[in-house]
C-alpha cells in the first residue's frame, strides 16, 4: 500500500461545497454496534483509577526436597484494587502466616520456610493460591510439595568377583533409595573414571556390565558414586573387587546373549513431551554391534539418536506418533540376539483453546472456549471465582456447552475471574480467564490538527481512533457538511478511508463523536501524482553495441527528490552480481557493451515517499541471421533446377527474405551473382537456368539488421548446349568516314552463347536498288567494316548469333547508313531584322539537302560582337576580323529563322549562318554587319555617401560600366526610411561627367534610401540604392571602462552611432609627491580602447581626461604587483654624481684614446715588451717620443674608425686580459661602465619616452646620457 505522510499542523482547511448526507446515515448504521465484539482499552486511552481484575503472574512449582531451604511457594498477581492471598492445601484452607515457622512477603501470596532445623515432612502437600480482589478471584495452579530424608548409605559387605577371561560379569551400585534418582559414576580410588566402551558399559540402574572379561579389567578399586544434586550429597559405595583368571586355553567365541533388560520383550509407559531412553546391553565374545529398527514405522532421525556405543537409544520431547515397537538386534561372529520394546505414548492434560480475557460492554454476549486434550481424554470443568460452577446456582443466561461457557447479555455484576480445569489420570491443568463488564466514556485518541499528504490516485486512511465504553460512533465532515462520496467509506475502527484520491480531495475533515461536542480536524493535501512521461522503449538491439534506456518522469514539486530504482525481470539491478555492467545517470540506464545475458524485460520504478510510477521497456538482442543449412539441388531440368534449404537461427530478427547466389565453375570471372530472391517464408525455389554453363548455388538469409554469412554451395550442375535464344541487340551504323559503311552491334554476353563456336552472321543490302539478296559474313565481335559504298547510302542491318548447336531467331532489320562528309554550301538569304536595342531576328533560306552529304543537323548563327558604337577600336576589329566577342546559337533542322536576345545595346555586330550535319559544319555565309539602337544604361559602378554637416550629405558615384548609349546626366531619388508613404525626392543632374552632388536641409534624426539612376537618350537606366544619414558632431566618450594590470591600464569606451570622430587626451601622475603630470597620445574615439603603458607596479595614478582643452572625466588608480623600491632619496639623481660618473668615464676614454694613438703609432711597444718580458707599468720609463709622434686629426679619425672593426681585438692587446692587467685601473674602468649601464636601464623603467611637447631636461636624456653603443661614439665625444 502507497505510503502517507502526516504531521500536526495549526491552520484549518478551505470551505467546500455542500454534499448530501444521505450517505452518512448508512455509515452510520454500520458502524460497530454494542455487543458485537470484545473491547481492549488502547495503552493511549488514560483514566484515572480504572480497575482491573486479579491476574496471576508467577505461579507456585512443585519441589522435591531434602530440607527446609527449598520449601517456597510462589503466589504473585496484579489488579486494581491490588488482590489479596490465600492458601489451599490437600483441600484445606492453609494460612501460612499462622505457622511461625513460615515467612510470608508482604505484596505476595509467596511464603518460605525460615526453621532450618526443624522438621519438613508436615509440609508435604498438595498447595493451591487464590488470590482475589473485589472483581474476582483467581487460582493457581496445583504446586505439590514432596518431602524426603537425606539418601544414607547402608553397611555393605566388601564384593569380590572372580571371573574367567572371556566370560561377562555385572558389578552391582546398588545406589541408597530415594524419590529423587540419583547421578551414578563408576571410578578408581584416584577419582578417574572407568573407561567405557563397546564391552563396558553403565546401565541405567547403575550397574557396569562387562560383555566379557579380559585379564586387564582385574583390579581392586570399582566404585560406585552416585551423587543426589537436590540433596546436595555425593555417596560413595565400597569398592569391588574384580579378579579375572586367565584362560588356560584359546578363549572361544560366544554368541550374544541379553544382558538389560532381559527376555526378548517389554513394554514402557511415557508421557508426551518427555524424554526416554531404551537399553540394549549383550554380552558376547567379540563384542556384539548394536542395530536399531522401528518394526511398525521409520525411526525418527530428528527425535531419536544413539548414545553409549549404539548401546542407548534416547527420545527427546516423545509425542504420540512415537508409540509402536522397536527392536534392538546385536550381533557378532557366532549369531545374532534381539530384543523388542513396546512403547506406549499418553498425554497429560493440555490446552488446545484458551479463554481469554477480555473487556465487554453491557449487554454483550460472552463466549469463553476452554478446549483440552490427553490420553486419556481430559474432563474440563468451569469454576467462577475459584467456586464450581456446579456449587453455584444456575442462571438462564450462562450455558456450558462442549467447554464453551456463553454469557448473554452480560451486566456489570457479571464481572468475574472464571477457571477452566482439565484433567485425567496424569494430571490437571488450570487456566484464569476474567471478565470484565464495564462503561468507560468515549475519547478520541488520534492527534487533533494531523495533515496528511496523498499522491493522486492513491488510497489514504484519515485516523480518527476512539474508545470508551460502548464503543462510540463517529462521523466525518467535510467542508461543513456530511461525507457523501462513493470513494470515502468510514472503517469500523472509525477512520475515513479515501480511495482514488483526486486534487478536489485536498482539504479540511472533521471527526466528531455522535452525540458529544469531541471532534478532531485533520487536514489532507493531494498532490499530483507521479508519472512516467517517457517511458523506456523496446530496443532491439546487436550485441556488442551500447544500449540506453531513458525513464523521463515527472513529479510534483512538493515532493522531495524520488529515488529511480531499475528492474530486471524483476530484480534490482543494485542487487544482481553483475551490477557494475550498468551505467546510471540519473534516470537514464546504460550498457555500454550489450551481451547475451542483457536480454530481458527492464522495469524503472520512480519511487517517492507517496506513491511510484513504473514503466517497462525490453532488450532484445538480434543479429544477422545464421547461414542456411542443408541445400540441396532436387528436380534438375535442361533450364531449370529446384532448391530447398534449411534455415538458421533468426536471432529474434525474422528473416525477411533469401538470396540465391551462383558462381560459373570454369569461369574467368570467379565471383558470386544474385540469381534470385524469395520471401523469408519459403524454404524452396525453383531457379531459372541457361544452357551451357556449369552453376553451383548457394542461399543467404537477410534480416532487418542485415546479411547472414552464405550457406555452403552445392555441387556444380551443368545444363546442356543449345543454339542461340536472341540475337544481339542496338544494330546500327556507327559509320563516321566517307564511303565507308560501319555495321557495329551490342555485343552478347557469353552466358547467351548457349553453346560452344559461338559467332555472328553479319548481313547488309541498300536500302534501294539491290533487290532482296543480302551480303552476309561472320564475326566473332563488332563492329564489322565495309568499304567502296558511297557517301551517306541507306543499308538495311541485320546480325544473327550462331553456335556449334545451330542459328538463333531469325533477326529483325534496321536501317543504317554509310559515313557523312562535310556539308558543301552555306545558307542563302541571310536577313536581319531589328526589335529593340537588344534583340534582333535573324532569317536565312533552307539549304539543298543534297549539298549536306549527311544527316541535316541544324544551323548555327556566329554572332560577332565588335563593342561599342562610340568606340573608335570598333571599325579596326572589323577590318581585322578581330570581334571583342563570339555566340554561337544553334537551331534545329527545320528552322529558318531564330529571334537572338541580350544583346548590347549601341554596339556595333556582324553575324553569319552554317549549316552542319553529324561530320562538322559547312561554310558560313557572308557576315552581315548591324547596329544596335541606344538603350537605357545599367546602374552605376559605385555610391559613397559622406556628411560634412549633421543636415548634408554629399553622394560620390561612377559611372555605369555599361552606358549602353551616350549619358546626358543622373536622376537622384531619395526618401526617409522610416517614412515610406511619404513624398520621394528627385533632383535632375545634367552632364555625363557629373560624379558627386550635395544635399541640404536633411532630418538629422533620420535616415534616407538613396537611388542613382544614368540618363540616355532611351531613358533612365538601373538605380544603384544606398541607405544612409547625416554625421553628428562628435563629443568624448561618457563610459569608459578600466581594467588595470601590473605597468599598463586598458581603457575602453562604446563609441556612439552617427557621431564624429573627435580625438581626447590623457594625463596621468604618480601620487608619490614626485615627478610631473604626463600625457598620452592624441587618442580618438573611433579607436573604441586605448592601452595606457610604462607604470610603476603597485602605484597610484591620477588620471584625468582632456577634451578641447576641458577635463571631462578623472579617476584615481592603482596598478597591481608589488610595489618596486627607488633608490634613496635623490643619489642617482643628484647633479653631482652625474657628474662624477660623467667625469670619470670621459677621463676613462681619453686614457683609452691615448693608448690607441700610441700602439698605431709605435707598434714595436708589443713586441718590445713581449722581448722583455711582463715587466710592471709602473717601472716601465715613459717614452716621450711617443707624444711627438702623436697624428694628426686625420688619422685620429681613422683610428677612430678602426676602433669599431673587429681587427681591433685581433692586433691589439687592449681586448686581451693581458692587457687589462696591464693597463692601469683596468677593473675601475669596466666596475664604471657597468654602474652607468645599470642606472640608465633603471630609469628606462621609471618612465616612458617623454612626449616632445613636455619634455624637459634630465640626467638621463639622450643630451647627457653616455651611449653605450661601443668605443668609437665615445671617443667622438673628443672632438
Amino acid at each position: 500500500m502507497p505510503a502517507t505522510s502526516q504531521e500536526q499542523v495549526g491552520s484549518r482547511g478551505r470551505c467546500a461545497p455542500l454534499l448530501l448526507p444521505l450517505l452518512s446515515l448508512l455509515l452510520l448504521f454500520l458502524a460497530p454496534k454494542p455487543g458485537q465484539a470484545t473491547i481492549n482499552i488502547p495503552s493511549k486511552y488514560k483514566i484515572r483509577d480504572l480497575k482491573s481484575p486479579p491476574v496471576i503472574t508467577a505461579q507456585p512449582q512443585s519441589v522435591t526436597t531434602f530440607s527446609a531451604d527449598d520449601i517456597t511457594l510462589t503466589c504473585e498477581a496484579t489488579g486494581n484494587p491490588p488482590p489479596t492471598f490465600r492458601w489451599v492445601k490437600d483441600g484445606v484452607e492453609f494460612d501460612p502466616s499462622q505457622d511461625p515457622d513460615l515467612s510470608v512477603s508482604r505484596d505476595s501470596g509467596t511464603f518460605s520456610l525460615t526453621a532450618k532445623d526443624g522438621p519438613i515432612h508436615q509440609y508435604q502437600g498438595r498447595y493451591s493460591c487464590y488470590t482475589s480482589n473485589e472483581l474476582g478471584t483467581a487460582v493457581s495452579n496445583e504446586a505439590h510439595i514432596i518431602t524426603d530424608n537425606t539418601p544414607t548409605l547402608q553397611k555393605e559387605k566388601k564384593v569380590s568377583k572372580k571371573v574367567e577371561e572371556g566370560e561377562s560379569v555385572v558389578l552391582p551400585c546398588n545406589p541408597p533409595n530415594s524419590t529423587v534418582a540419583p547421578v551414578i559414576h563408576w571410578m578408581d580410588k584416584r577419582l578417574r573414571h572407568i573407561q567405557q566402551n563397546e564391552r563396558v558399559i553403565q546401565g541405567r540402574d547403575g550397574n557396569l556390565y562387562f560383555s566379557h572379561v579380559t585379564a586387564a579389567d582385574s583390579r581392586e578399586d570399582y566404585t560406585c558414586s552416585t551423587q543426589f544434586l537436590s540433596a546436595r550429597i555425593i555417596v560413595l559405595k565400597e569398592p569391588i573387587k574384580l579378579t579375572v583368571v586367565p584362560s588356560n586355553s584359546v578363549v572361544r567365541n560366544r554368541r550374544p546373549q541379553m544382558m538389560r533388560p532381559s527376555g526378548s520383550r517389554s513394554s514402557y509407559l511415557v508421557l508426551s513431551g518427555q524424554n526416554l531412553e531404551l537399553e540394549c546391553i549383550v554380552q558376547g565374545l567379540p563384542s556384539p554391534k548394536i542395530n536399531w529398527i522401528r518394526i511398525d514405522g521409520v525411526l525418527s532421525e530428528s527425535r531419536t539418536f544413539k548414545d553409549s556405543y549404539d548401546r542407548v537409544l534416547r527420545f527427546k520431547n516423545i509425542s504420540e506418533s512415537d508409540s509402536g515397537e522397536y527392536q534392538c538386534s546385536a550381533t557378532n561372529l557366532q549369531g545374532m540376539t534381539t530384543h523388542t520394546y513396546s512403547i506406549t505414548v499418553e498425554a497429560a492434560p493440555y490446552w488446545t483453546k484458551e479463554p481469554k480475557s477480555q473487556l465487554y460492554v453491557p449487554g454483550d454476549t460472552v463466549k469463553l472456549e476452554c478446549k483440552a486434550d490427553g490420553i486419556p481424554s481430559a474432563v474440563v470443568t468451569w469454576s467462577i471465582n475459584g467456586n464450581l460452577l456446579t456449587d453455584i446456582d444456575p442462571d438462564p443466561r450462562r450455558s456450558v456447552k462442549h467447554g464453551i461457557l456463553t454469557l448473554k447479555n452480560v451486566k456489570i455484576s457479571d464481572t468475574a475471574v472464571y477457571q477452566c480445569k482439565a484433567a485425567n489420570k496424569h494430571g490437571t491443568v488450570l487456566i484464569n480467564a476474567y471478565v470484565y463488564v464495564i462503561e468507560l466514556p468515549p475519547k478520541i485518541l488520534t492527534e487533533d490538527g494531523l495533515m496528511y499528504s496523498v499522491a493522486e490516485g492513491q488510497a489514504i486512511e484519515l485516523a480518527c481512533e476512539t474508545f470508551g465504553s460502548p464503543l462510540p460512533n463517529v462521523t466525518w465532515e467535510s467542508w461543513g457538511a456530511l461525507i457523501a462520496n462513493p470513494r470515502m467509506s468510514q472503517l469500523s475502527d472509525g477512520s475515513l478511508q479515501i480511495s482514488n484520491a483526486s486534487l478536489n480531495d485536498s482539504g479540511q475533515y472533521t471527526c466528531t463523536v455522535s452525540n458529544s461536542k469531541i471532534t478532531i480536524t485533520a487536514e489532507l493535501d493531494v498532490l499530483n501524482k507521479t508519472v512516467i512521461v517517457k517511458p523506456p522503449l523496446a530496443l532491439r538491439i546487436q550485441r556488442g553495441k551500447p544500449a540506453t534506456l531513458t525513464c523521463e518522469y515527472q513529479v510534483d514539486s512538493r515532493q522531495d527528490a524520488p529515488q529511480v530504482q531499475w528492474r530486471k525481470n524483476r530484480q534490482k539491478l543494485s542487487e544482481s552480481s553483475d551490477s557494475d555492467r550498468y551505467m546510471l545517470d540519473e534516470s537514464t540506464l546504460i550498457i555500454p557493451d550489450v551481451e547475451e545475458e542483457d536480454e530481458g524485460i527492464y522495469t524503472c520504478e520512480v519511487i517517492t515517499m507517496l506513491d511510484m510510477a513504473e514503466a517497462s521497456g525490453s532488450i532484445t538482442i538480434v543479429d544477422r541471421p545464421d547461414p542456411p543449412t542443408q541445400v540441396l539441388m532436387t528436380e534438375p531440368k535442361e533450364r531449370s533446377v529446384a532448391l530447398s534449404w534449411t534455415p538458421g537461427d533468426d536471432h529474434n530478427s525474422p528473416v525477411l527474405e533469401y538470396l540465391i547466389e551462383f558462381e560459373e565453375t570454369g569461369s574467368e570471372r570467379q565471383e558470386w551473382e544474385e540469381l534470385a530472391r524469395v520471401s523469408g517464408r519459403n524454404r524452396r525455389a525453383t531457379l531459372p537456368l541457361k544452357p551451357f554453363i556449369s552453376y553451383r548455388f548457394r542461399v543467404i538469409g537477410i534480416n532487418d539488421i542485415g546479411k547472414s554469412d552464405p550457406s555452403m554451395h552445392t555441387e556444380p550442375y551443368s545444363t546442356p548446349a543449345a543454339p542461340p535464344d536472341s540475337n544481339p541487340e542496338g544494330v546500327r551504323s556507327d559509320s563516321i568516314d566517307p564511303d565507308t559503311l560501319v555495321i557495329t552491334w551490342k555485343e552478347m554476353d557469353r552466358r547467351s552463347f548457349n553453346g560452344p563456336d559461338f559467332h555472328y552472321k553479319v548481313m547488309w543490302r541498300k536500302v534501294l536498288g539491290s533487290g532482296p539478296s543480302w551480303h552476309t559474313n561472320y564475326t566473332t565481335s563488332p563492329p564489322f567494316i565495309v568499304t567502296d559504298v558511297g557517301n551517306f547510302t541507306a543499308f538495311d542491318l541485320k546480325v544473327q548469333a550462331i553456335n556449334e548447336i545451330g542459328d538463333g531467331p531469325d533477326p529483325k532489320s534496321t536501317i543504317g547508313y554509310s559515313g557523312e562528309d562535310y556539308p558543301l554550301e552555306a545558307p542563302l538569304d541571310v536577313g536581319v531584322a531589328l526589335i529593340n536595342s537588344t534583340a534582333i531576328k535573324v532569317t536565312w533560306a533552307a539549304v539543298n539537302r543534297e549539298t549536306v552529304r549527311g544527316h541535316l543537323q541544324g544551323y548555327k548563327i556566329y554572332l560577332m560582337h565588335y563593342g561599342p558604337e562610340s568606340r573608335h577600336l570598333r571599325r579596326e576589329r572589323v577590318r581585322e576580323g578581330k570581334p571583342s566577342n563570339v555566340s554561337v546559337v544553334t537551331t534545329g533542322s527545320s528552322e529558318e529563322r531564330k529571334v537572338l536576345g541580350d544583346l548590347q545595346p549601341y554596339s556595333h555586330y556582324a553575324l553569319a549562318v552554317s549549316v552542319f550535319n553529324n561530320k562538322g559544319d559547312g561554310p558560313q555565309s557572308e557576315p552581315l554587319t548591324f547596329h544596335t539602337p541606344e538603350g537605357v544604361p545599367g546602374p552605376p559602378s559605385s555610391l559613397m555617401l559622406d556628411s560634412p554637416s549633421e543636415t548634408e550629405i554629399t553622394l560620390h558615384w561612377t559611372p555605369p560600366t555599361q552606358p549602353n548609349g551616350v549619358l546626358i546626366g543622373y536622376s537622384l531619388q531619395y526618401q526617409q526610411v522610416d517614412n515610406e508613404d511619404g513624398p520621394m525626392q528627385v533632383e535632375i543632374i545634367s552632364g555625363h561627367s557629373a560624379s558627386h552632388f550635395t544635399l541640404t536641409k536633411l532630418d538629422p534624426h533620420s535616415r534616407y534610401r538613396f537611388y542613382i539612376r544614368g540618363r540616355t537618350a532611351a531613358g533612365e537606366g538601373l538605380p544603384i540604392i544606398r541607405e544612409g544619414a547625416t554625421t553628428l558632431d562628435g563629443g568624448p566618450p561618457s563610459n569608459i571602462s578600466l581594467s588595470i594590470g601590473e605597468t599598463s591600464v586598458n581603457l575602453t569606451w562604446v563609441s556612439k552611432e552617427r557621431q564624429r570622430s573627435v580625438g581626447f587626451l590623457i594625463h596621468y601622475l604618480r601620487k608619490d609627491g614626485r615627478g610631473k603630470w604626463k600625457r598620452s597620445e592624441r587618442v580618438n574615439t573611433s579607436q573604441s580602447f586605448h592601452i595606457l603603458q610604462g607604470l610603476q607596479p603597485g602605484s597610484q595614478y591620477r588620471l584625468y581626461f582632456d577634451f578641447s582643452n576641458k577635463t571631462f572625466w578623472e579617476t584615481e588608480i592603482e596598478t597591481a604587483g608589488a610595489r618596486v623600491m627607488e633608490v634613496q632619496g635623490a643619489f642617482v639623481t643628484e647633479g653631482w654624481f652625474i657628474g662624477l660618473i660623467s667625469a670619470l668615464v670621459l677621463l676613462l676614454l681619453l686614457l683609452l684614446i691615448l693608448c690607441f694613438v700610441k700602439r698605431s703609432k709605435g707598434g714595436k711597444y708589443s713586441v718590445k715588451d713581449k722581448e722583455e718580458g711582463q715587466i710592471d707599468s709602473e717601472a716601465r720609463p715613459m717614452n716621450n717620443e711617443a707624444f711627438g709622434e702623436y697624428r694628426s686629426l686625420e688619422s685620429d679619425n681613422e683610428e677612430k674608425r678602426t676602433a669599431s672593426q673587429p681587427s681591433l681585438c685581433e692586433d691589439s692587446k687592449l681586448c686581451t686580459d693581458d692587457a687589462l692587467d696591464d693597463y692601469p685601473n683596468s677593473n675601475s674602468v669596466q666596475t664604471e661602465v657597468i654602474m652607468d649601464e645599470s642606472l640608465a636601464s633603471q630609469s628606462s623603467g621609471v618612465r616612458d619616452a617623454p612626449d616632445p611637447e613636455t619634455q624637459e631636461s634630465s640626467p638621463l636624456n639622450p643630451a647627457t646620457t653616455i651611449s653605450h653603443q661601443g668605443l668609437p661614439n665615445s671617443a667622438a665625444l673628443l672632438d
